[in-house]
């Protein structure tokens, strides 16, 4: 397009199209607080959210159709049902770390509602307040691709295709909650150890364990202790939507952590290693010294390397991250005209506004920090941080968006940043212990939640510029989604804690909801703040990061992700990722054309996202079925081999199922369902 031609949406500016309505507010909000509410369960047990925008869409549509409702009222209500997954986001990765440090002595209603729901409701609403202030520059730079922006308004353009697609999503939703609670029934076992090469009396007198004698640990000992894929409908589709070169980067970590450093460390150290354990921890078999050693030496290790994988991607990332700073001012600089004299589709809330609201928020949080810190000072220094980075971060967001779309933003890194920042602050105004803590993790979650929503407005932005959506409306939507999904959010994070806890004894960081990013945040917290983390682990982690980086390792991240999260995750999600690669192969022998491939992946991705969604809005009702004993059915049955062959027909299903979509090869191709 010729750069002197004002580009033309969908929707001519001078057209008068329904465009605001309850029902498409009304049914974005359910959808915001669903999806938000599925990716908050992924995100605690996996430590991976899916982007919600384009199962939002396809539903929002589907719903809408019947209804003769407009494309623009579909735009909308896919804007509201997206962001809550942005919301969750920014809450897993924060919110559990206070529990986890002990900066919260509960997470009961009564003590922790309306701390998560201000730290969540005060981010939120920066953050579309933040993208606000320099939406239009980076919305109609060309420079700017916005992929799944791209695709996302195709979706809306293709019509008639949402409202087939979605039984892709029902159908899945329906199979992959069926397989979830039948294995929480026991109908089958979800995983199952595995003991390696024994290691005889070879090892004898390496391993031996104060509870068990050489010759007892001989014969009960192995080469390493392992669990087979976890029967996931969730984590195999996680596999299948991040494709198998992520997977497999991720799974590689689980094996690193398992089979090289467990054994070896068991092997040549023992006993010794007891003394890095809590007193009560148990060692006296050899898959309780295994769990040990993983929990209490490998993941602060893994800490290390997340560490230097975070500021690795943002390092790789500065030039994207300086223009959208520069870009940012630049917008900031300009004379904006009276919003009421421009047309339709460049009506944006008023600057003078959108400052106001920011500085409303600041006082908010000067006194929400008070409350933490019980000091003016220190109060007065996390907002101000918070603003900065918030601001910073928050166009930061918006520009990777931008590159590289909303999926793939990596929000953990950027709250990482601004952790070490506030950290470093609070120590040299001289706090330290919990109090120093929650300061800390107070500014981490607002700046989390702030960039994560920000990124995804700014995504909803283009979309509406592209379809020639109201900018303000967008705005005004956006504020209301988040200000619900804030108020609501801290229910599934409760119930999914809670149960956890009723079914293993541990919620937040224990073996049902690992939550790898908010134990990151709270192990990189004490460390600095409180004195507590055990740095000579952590740097072997940082130089091991240093490693993976100079050999050249696409995302040392995900690999040190995968050594903090189960191998029983890990494997099922690798599973995932080669059944993906799998169907790729199977459709390119086929020789099916780009069109067909496109209709297949679409299809596949769709299969793979009902799974997810399917086990995630059934593990909220299990959660919730640990208050509730006598309705668990148990059917006793702790044999995997039936899981197993459950694994082998997921993946199957996601294989074949979408195959048939491919359709007629002189069939013009449809719009990707993910860039």
């Amino acid at each position: 397009m010729d750069p002197s031609q004002k580009y033309q949406p969908f929707v001519p500016q001078g057209m008068q199209m329904t465009e605001l309505t309850f029902r498409a507010v009304f049914i974005g909000i359910v959808l915001t607080l669903v999806l938000g509410a599925a990716n908050a369960y992924l995100g605690l047990r996996a430590g991976i959210t899916i982007a919600a925008t384009y199962p939002a869409a396809v539903i929002g549509m589907a719903l809408l159709r019947p209804l003769k409702g407009t494309v623009l009222e579909e735009n909308l209500c896919r804007t509201a049902g997206s962001i809550g997954e942005s919301v969750a986001a920014g809450a897993i990765f924060t919110i559990p770390a206070f529990v986890m440090t002990g900066a919260w002595q509960s997470f009961h209603p009564e003590e922790a509602y309306w701390k998560s729901t201000a730290l969540m409701m005060v981010g939120s609403i920066v953050g579309v307040l933040f993208v606000s202030l320099v939406r239009r520059g980076m919305v109609e730079d060309p420079e700017l691709p916005f992929p799944e922006s791209v695709a996302a308004a195709e979706i809306h353009k293709a019509g008639r295709r949402g409202a087939e697609a979605v039984k892709y999503l029902l159908y899945n939703i329906v199979i992959g909650g069926t397989i979830y609670i039948l294995g929480k029934f026991k109908l089958f076992a979800l995983d199952h150890v595995y003991r390696g090469i024994p290691i005889g009396t070879l090892g004898a007198s390496k391993v031996r364990l104060d509870a068990v004698d050489a010759a007892k640990s001989a014969s009960a000992g192995g080469f390493t202790t392992f669990a087979g894929p976890e029967v996931s409908p969730a984590y195999l589709g996680v596999g299948f939507v991040i494709g198998p070169k992520l997977a497999a980067l991720q799974f590689s970590g689980g094996v690193l952590a398992w089979c090289v450093m467990v054994p070896l460390l068991i092997f040549f150290l023992g006993p010794s290693l007891q003394g890095l354990f809590p007193s009560n921890t148990p060692t006296g078999t050899w898959d309780a010294m295994s769990t040990a050693v993983w929990r209490y030496v490998v993941r602060p290790i893994a800490v290390g390397g997340m560490m230097v994988g975070a500021a690795f991607t943002l390092f790789r990332m500065r030039k994207n991250l300086s223009a959208g700073l520069g870009r940012a001012f630049a917008e900031l600089r300009g004379a904006a005209p009276v919003p009421e004299t421009l047309s339709r589709t460049e009506r944006y809330m008023s600057s003078k506004v959108v400052l106001g609201l920011i500085a409303v928020m600041f006082f908010v949080m000067i006194g929400l920090y008070y409350y933490f810190t019980s000091s003016m000072a220190a109060s007065l220094v996390a907002a101000l941080v918070m603003i900065v980075t918030g601001f910073f971060f928050a166009t930061v967001s918006g520009s990777l968006v931008g590159f590289i779309g909303s999926s793939n933003n990596p929000i953990s890194g950027l709250t990482l940043s601004t952790l070490i920042i506030a950290a470093l602050l609070m120590v040299s105004l001289g706090f330290r212990g919990p109090l120093g803590v929650a300061a800390v993790l107070g500014v981490a979650a607002v700046v989390c939640v702030s960039s994560a929503v920000a990124g995804e407005l700014l995504q909803d932005f283009k979309v509406g510029y592209i379809l020639g959506g109201t900018p303000r409306t967008i705005q005004i939507v956006e504020l209301v989604a988040v200000v619900v999904s804030s108020l609501i959010m801290y229910i599934p994070l409760y119930i999914l804690n809670e149960g956890a806890i009723r079914e293993s004894g541990t919620g937040f960081g224990g073996p049902k909801l690992a939550a790898p990013q908010a134990g990151l945040m709270a192990m990189l917290a004490q460390g600095i703040v409180g004195g507590e983390m055990a740095w000579p682990l952590v740097v072997v982690g940082m130089f091991l990061g240093a490693v993976l980086i100079m050999c050249q390792v696409k995302s040392p991240m995900l690999v040190a992700v995968g050594m903090y999260l189960p191998f029983a995750t890990t494997f099922a999600i690798f599973i995932g990722g080669m059944t993906r690669w799998l169907a790729d192969t199977l459709a390119h022998r086929r020789g099916f054309n780009d069109a067909q491939r496109t209709r297949v992946e679409n299809a596949g991705i769709l299969t793979a996202s009902g799974l997810i969604a399917g086990e995630a809005l059934i593990g909220l009702l299990w959660a919730g079925l640990q208050f509730y004993p006598e309705y668990i059915v148990d059917f006793g049955n702790e044999s995997y081999v039936f899981g197993a062959m459950i694994i082998v027909a997921l993946c199957l299903l996601m294989m074949f199922v979408p195959m048939r979509a491919a359709g007629d090869p002189n069939e013009a191709a449809p719009p990707q369902a993910m860039v």
